[in-house]
């Protein structure tokens, strides 16, 4: 019971990071494609400035509850998808001092060169997950040791790249929604306008991605044993039918809501499919790293429940907190400010 419930709230914290850093990493991406001139990109820079640190802890998270959890899972997960981890870390720092740094030289050449770290330290984490959750659900080529039995090259596979195309798209849509929210203006327009135009190209890419699911994957068989599971993937289809509804009428804070539900109903799709199992084996099934063969002790789980119990609550309320100081758009003034990006 306590190997399920934590199983659960792996998802769960997963899905959370993906819902907060998902619009930080969308809004990178699209930095060159909807920004014309400097305070476009600097009120982009800006509508991401106080939430991307914070969106950050719930990826420590969901790492430090994988790491106690289930310490067979992370100890294997870090040593066969070593490279792919090592350029998301590396990704993520490009990113973070891209923020820091691009306003420390006045010169054109200068902001423009961080930039492009912002965009590739948005744009690579984006595709790495999409590509290793893809192989997640797919399994991974590991023996009964634990052992990688592959190289980086294994990873770039059909339905790995399309999770990363998928991952890309809807991170996308999300960050273009989020920037509407903030944005005011010819931005605003363009960023309602670049949401409009992403969404066919995510709804055809999660079609193929679904089909190639059911051709690469075993994630359906859970929803054949259990029905009632079909509630994600009926969630994922209606939130992402809704949002189009809503940009036609410009609710943009709606349809970011229900692109966060879509999130969340993919992610689950995808978690779900592989229970028991966090690292399905390619190679032998005796091979699947699960809840019950890599879970720790059960005080381990209990002593952790109740942490997570304490704390969570307390990083949920600072975070809806700073969501609630900094809800406004961001406006010329706040960019005069001496703490602004």
């Amino acid at each position: 019971m306590l190997e399920t419930i934590w199983f659960v709230l792996w998802g769960l914290l997963w899905a959370v990071y993906f819902v907060l850093d998902g619009f930080d990493l969308g809004m990178g991406t699209l930095l060159p494609f909807v920004t014309r001139n400097e305070v476009e990109r600097r009120t982009l820079y800006n509508s991401a400035g106080p939430f991307w640190d914070g969106n950050e802890v719930w990826l420590i998270t969901a790492g430090g509850v994988t790491f106690a959890a289930f310490p067979k899972a992370y100890a294997v997960m870090f040593s066969a998808l070593y490279a792919p981890l090592l350029m998301l870390l590396f990704a993520l720092i490009m990113r973070a001092v891209s923020f820091e740094f691009r306003n420390k030289v006045d010169s054109p050449g200068w902001r423009k060169l961080w930039d492009v770290f912002q965009f590739l330290g948005n744009f690579v984490p984006a595709l790495l997950f999409g590509v290793a959750f893809a192989n997640l659900f797919m399994g991974i080529p590991i023996d009964k040791d634990g052992v990688y039995h592959g190289n980086l090259l294994l990873l770039l596979n059909p339905y790995g790249l399309a999770g990363g195309v998928f991952f890309v798209l809807m991170f996308s849509l999300h960050g273009a929604l989020w920037l509407a929210i903030k944005s005011q203006g010819d931005l605003h327009a363009r960023a309602v306008r670049t949401a409009k135009a992403l969404w066919p190209y995510l709804v055809g890419v999660a079609v193929l991605f679904l089909a190639m699911t059911a051709a690469y994957t075993t994630l359906w068989s859970n929803y054949a044993k259990v029905p009632p599971l079909m509630i994600f993937p009926v969630l994922a289809v209606a939130s992402l039918l809704t949002i189009r509804f809503l940009l036609s009428s410009d609710s943009v804070v709606l349809a970011w809501v229900f692109s966060a539900l879509f999130i969340i109903s993919v992610t689950f799709f995808g978690v779900l499919g592989m229970f028991p199992n966090l690292l399905p084996s390619s190679m032998d099934p005796a091979a699947h790293v699960s809840i019950y063969n890599g879970a720790s002790s059960p005080l381990t789980l209990k002593i952790m429940l109740g942490v997570v119990a304490i704390f969570v609550p307390i990083v949920i309320a600072y975070q809806a907190w700073v969501y609630s100081v900094f809800s406004h758009k961001v406006t010329d003034e706040d960019l005069k400010m001496d703490n602004a990006y």
